[in-house]
């Protein structure tokens, strides 16, 4: 066990030798602390969380009571492999939020940027990468290996399926099952979810410019309107209309990886 001596832990907490503690940590009444658990400075842990598994929670994070944080997949393929979580900087983990370790025939680890908010209920599955500034509003659940860039919305009791992306500066709707690809910069509603333009509110409380929220605009236009191309040359023509700004480049960079799933549709 590693405990800085200017951690404070109550004494109805149990915190499992092995563990590691580190200064500034705030551990509350009737919180578990898992023996392959480590916590950076600042992290404080509300009362009755459980933090278990192989899992790095990086510092001033905050876990309100009741959330479930590393424990193993909700996969019925796992037979108890050693898989990680790590949790970046500076996240705020409300009550009852669930976000499980990774699998060994996934990529091993689920990973979690920094400055997120999960709210109440949220389940982040195994292997799933979220990155940095997301937001899951309640009950919003991520399917497992699915991945969500930096600063996308998931609305309240909206579902992600396994595999599927959420781009960069994305908004999915309340309500809405995500069965596919969400191109970045743009925001999809419905069950199931459809695409239904760009994300012209969330962009311009990014203070995007407006001549990038026009190149924004031409690109989702020719990918997602592109007459009879199919959508690698829409793609194609797309990247040889260069130069672009740096939010097409992000959408160039976004199709261009590979994918288990289509993209969401008008």
């Amino acid at each position: 066990m590693s405990i800085h001596p200017d951690a404070r832990i109550h004494p109805a907490a149990i915190v499992e030798d092995g563990a590691t503690i580190k200064a500034g940590a705030n551990i509350g009444p009737f919180v578990f602390v898992g023996r392959d658990a480590a916590l950076g400075e600042g992290v404080i842990a509300k009362s009755h969380c459980s933090i278990l598994g192989w899992t790095e929670i990086g510092q001033e994070t905050v876990i309100f009571p009741f959330a479930t944080i590393g424990e193993a997949p909700q996969d019925l393929t796992y037979r108890g492999e050693r898989t990680r979580l790590v949790i970046g900087k500076r996240n705020c983990i409300r009550e009852a939020v669930t976000i499980n370790t990774g699998t060994s025939k996934g990529r091993g680890i689920t990973k979690v940027g920094d400055d997120c908010l999960f709210m109440t209920g949220s389940h982040v599955g195994h292997d799933c990468h979220v990155g940095n500034g997301v937001t899951m509003a309640n009950q919003a659940s991520l399917g497992g290996h699915s991945v969500v860039e930096d600063l996308a919305i998931i609305s309240g009791l909206s579902g992600v399926h396994q595999f599927a992306r959420v781009g960069r500066s994305s908004f999915v709707g309340a309500l809405t099952f995500v069965s596919r690809d969400v191109l970045p910069y743009t925001q999809v509603q419905g069950s199931p979810g459809k695409l239904i333009g760009i994300n012209l509110v969330g962009l311009r409380r990014r203070k995007v410019s407006n001549r990038d929220i026009r190149s924004i605009k031409e690109a989702y236009d020719l990918l997602v309107g592109g007459g009879e191309l199919n959508f690698q040359e829409r793609v194609a023509r797309l990247e040889a209309s260069g130069p672009h700004c740096g939010c097409v480049e992000d959408i160039l960079e976004f199709v261009k990886k590979d994918s288990k799933r289509n993209y969401m549709a008008p």
